[in-house]
């Protein structure tokens, strides 16, 4: 249930307010300060609350009961956007950010060299995976610990916050400098993962799972938030569908009924979406059209050769071209 209070509605009043309604009903109160108003949003056995008792209070605006299962991730809760500040760049205050880099970090020289094109080109953030989580258990699955001390040197080099996938709850504290944790498609639904997440003070890019409902995806995000850690950040990768030419399918409507259904922002990954490198720019131009709040892109100096995803990996060349087009686009929307 929400409650939206008058704008003239004074701190103590509020206050007092929140505070009974905890004792009569025994439900948690949460409240979001608003630039135009204040909303409580009640969490627990609301169905023998009355609503026109509430409505009749002189400090209430209007009282909705709420269906969806997300309350902490539901802009019914929460109207404005959510904007998440990292390391002087906000995300979702309607500007766009690119998370540029290699699949894999495979070496000191490659990903500093791959962090200074990117920057050059207009990337915001270095993306670039330690921890690989992959399909065969034969395949490159990452330089792990070295692979983040070289994400390291690359962001000092560069001044570009670092954002890399975690894998498991252990891992948490071997994190602890990483700007943006990524959870990957296949963690989406690791919900003790999830829970540790929502205990720690940083943003976390939470990544669709394979086959994944909108609202499975929200209530993924729920269970960070639930911990306390409100820094999501969602990330649209393409589902699964019966269509096999690309290696996923990019859910373009994802990004409108996110920024309808949720306060958080969303971010689109064309190249996993796709698993074709000529794919990247068309579905990055189609996200960004959507409304979406940034773009993860795979980067790679020499994709024929990469220990991973080189099908999908644009050249710094390609990414330059790419970057120009998706900027170009963002302003003229």
């Amino acid at each position: 249930m929400i409650i939206v209070l008058r704008p003239d509605c004074k701190p103590e009043q509020q206050l007092a307010f929140a505070e009974k309604l905890k004792n009569d009903y025994d439900v948690k109160v949460n409240t979001w300060n608003g630039v135009h108003s204040t909303v409580l949003g009640l969490i627990g056995d609301t169905t023998q609350i009355d609503i026109e008792y509430l409505d009749a209070q002189d400090i209430v605006e209007s009282v909705k009961r709420v269906g969806e299962p997300y309350k902490k991730a539901n802009r019914k809760f929460h109207p404005e956007n959510t904007v998440i500040e990292v390391a002087g760049r906000k995300i979702g205050d309607g500007s766009l950010h690119i998370m540029a880099g290699p699949c894999s970090v495979e070496s000191e020289e490659q990903i500093v060299g791959i962090a200074e094109s990117v920057a050059k080109s207009g990337a915001t953030f270095l993306r670039g995976g330690a921890f690989k989580p992959r399909t065969s258990p034969y395949a490159f699955q990452g330089l792990k610990a070295e692979g983040l001390d070289l994400m390291k040197i690359a962001r000092k080099e560069t001044g570009l916050p670092i954002v890399t996938e975690i894998m498991r709850t252990s891992h948490i504290d071997m994190f602890e400098s990483v700007d943006i944790i990524q959870v990957g498609a296949r963690n989406m639904q690791n919900f003790e993962l999830l829970k540790e997440l929502g205990k720690i003070d940083k943003p976390i890019l939470l990544k669709r799972g394979l086959s994944a409902t909108i609202e499975e995806w929200l209530m993924s995000a729920e269970y960070i938030m639930a911990g306390g850690n409100n820094k999501v950040i969602l990330c649209e990768r393409g589902i699964r569908t019966y269509e096999n030419f690309t290696r996923n399918t990019l859910d373009v409507s994802a990004i409108p009924i996110i920024k309808k259904l949720s306060h958080l922002p969303v971010i689109v990954d064309p190249s996993h979406a796709s698993g074709k490198s000529w794919l990247v720019e068309p579905l990055a131009m189609a996200a960004v059209a959507a409304g979406a709040d940034g773009l993860i892109i795979e980067v790679h100096n020499d994709p024929p050769h990469a220990l991973s995803d080189g099908a999908q990996s644009l050249t710094p060349q390609q990414f330059d071209s790419v970057a120009k087009k998706i900027f170009k686009l963002k302003k003229a929307l």
